[in-house]
């Protein structure tokens, strides 16, 4: 998996509402999702996922750690007690960004109402811009991407984009008990590396305003 090292924050004056923040190499892109044991002891050991996965059903990969811990509780909930660093090349990725469309109607962006639903029901992925997270899990202002992978994307990411699957609960463990522990500062030395995405502006232009 990519390196892990301090996530320095974004200032939040210069900071856009809408950006990809990921821990990336020049070649990958590392996404999480938070799984019960039965699927991610299987998929961490064997690099890939077992037959239990569903490749016919929706599955939402993020680039966003803190967004994954706010989502699955510091792996907390039930059925995503542990949570998956899935290293996928950029080249799927981005291709994923190329034909996703947004989860909801925006005016100004889609023609109209029912142009967006046909694009919706066409698309293979989906986008959605979800607040970003502090280390309390608490909302900031701008943005992180969550994305939608069905059909042909889902059946792509799971055969053909991983490069690596990390079970990374240890590290969300130990991170969130420095954050109980009110030691921020360790806690944020913990977290994983992300930066700027640099995704083509083509690739973006349909997926925000």
């Amino acid at each position: 998996m990519a390196h892990m090292k301090r996530c320095d924050h974004p200032d939040p004056v210069t900071e856009p509402k809408h950006r990809i923040r990921a821990l990336h190499t020049d070649s990958t892109i590392t996404v999480y999702q938070a799984y019960s044991p039965e699927i991610a002891l299987a998929a961490a050991r064997d690099g890939r996922f077992p037959e239990v996965w569903q490749r016919d059903r929706m599955t939402w990969i993020k680039p966003s750690f803190l967004w994954m811990m706010y989502r699955c509780g510091w792996g907390g909930k039930e059925g995503q007690e542990h949570v998956l660093a899935v290293e996928i090349t950029r080249e799927g990725f981005e291709w994923a960004l190329r034909h996703a469309c947004l989860s909801y109607y925006e005016h100004g962006l889609h023609t109209d109402r029912s142009t967006w639903r046909r694009q919706l029901r066409r698309a293979p992925a989906r986008v959605q811009w979800d607040p970003e997270r502090d280390l309390h899990l608490q909302p900031l202002a701008h943005r992180s991407l969550q994305l939608g992978l069905t059909g042909e994307a889902a059946r792509l990411y799971a055969d053909e984009w991983i490069v690596s699957i990390t079970d990374v609960t240890p590290l969300a463990r130990m991170i969130h008990t420095h954050v109980q522990g009110a030691e921020l500062d360790i806690a944020h030395q913990l977290l994983p590396d992300e930066r700027p995405y640099p995704v083509s502006d083509e690739a973006l232009a349909h997926l925000h305003r």
